[in-house]
């Protein structure tokens, strides 16, 4: 369960987004001045210490997938990764980070993959029914009950498709999201949003071992 507070926030989500984008290896166009926010889906932190978001944004018909985590305290050995940071009026300062470097992050997504480990239910504070997904994420392929450990994270990006190494795990990653293909996979999480009329592949693990 993920909880919302009805907070301000400085600078917006979007606005971070739409500053760091243009510096991404895997971003070409103009600036996203008029960036459009699809929606977002979240995974659930064991600890319940890291906040995960994923957000889905458009810029000129371009879809980027942008996977971003919220933390309380810098993640050591991670400056390359970090978003920027904002001011959360109830949590206070929060260190915003690319998710692809993210090792919390990353054992979500592959968990959410290979385990069928359903995505976050968003609880609005003070309200007892969570509110609907903007995004819906569904997981394909066998389930694993024993999901491998997952290391810290080493991303590559090349052709719009961010790919992490652990073990015999080789986990990709759709930055520049393929709306009529697809990333191949032993296992595969897919999404939808209001407007799309199928599901679209957003990351895949494969396994070497198999």
């Amino acid at each position: 369960m993920a909880l919302i507070y009805r907070a301000q926030l400085r600078p917006s989500k979007k606005d971070l987004i739409a500053a760091w984008l243009p510096a991404q290896p895997w971003y070409s166009g103009v600036h996203p001045s008029e960036l459009q926010h699809l929606g977002a889906y979240r995974f659930d932190d064991p600890a319940g210490e890291v906040g995960m978001e994923t957000h889905l944004v458009a810029v000129d018909g371009v879809v980027f997938h942008v996977p971003l985590t919220y933390r309380g305290a810098p993640l050591d050995g991670a400056d390359e990764w970090l978003v920027g940071t904002m001011e959360h009026s109830v949590l206070g300062r929060r260190w915003v980070y690319d998710g692809c470097g993210d090792p919390v992050y990353i054992a979500a997504l592959v968990t959410t993959m290979m385990a069928h480990q359903p995505q976050a239910d968003e609880l609005v504070d003070g309200e007892t029914e969570p509110r609907e997904w903007t995004v819906r994420v569904h997981s394909e392929g066998p389930v694993v009950h024993r999901v491998p450990r997952i290391g810290r994270p080493a991303p590559v990006t090349e052709d719009g498709v961010t790919v992490i190494r652990s073990g015999d795990l080789v986990i990709s990653v759709a930055r520049t999201v393929d709306l009529t293909g697809h990333i191949g996979g032993n296992w595969a999480l897919t999404g939808r949003w209001a407007g799309l009329p199928h599901p679209v592949q957003l990351a895949a693990v494969t396994s070497e071992g198999h």
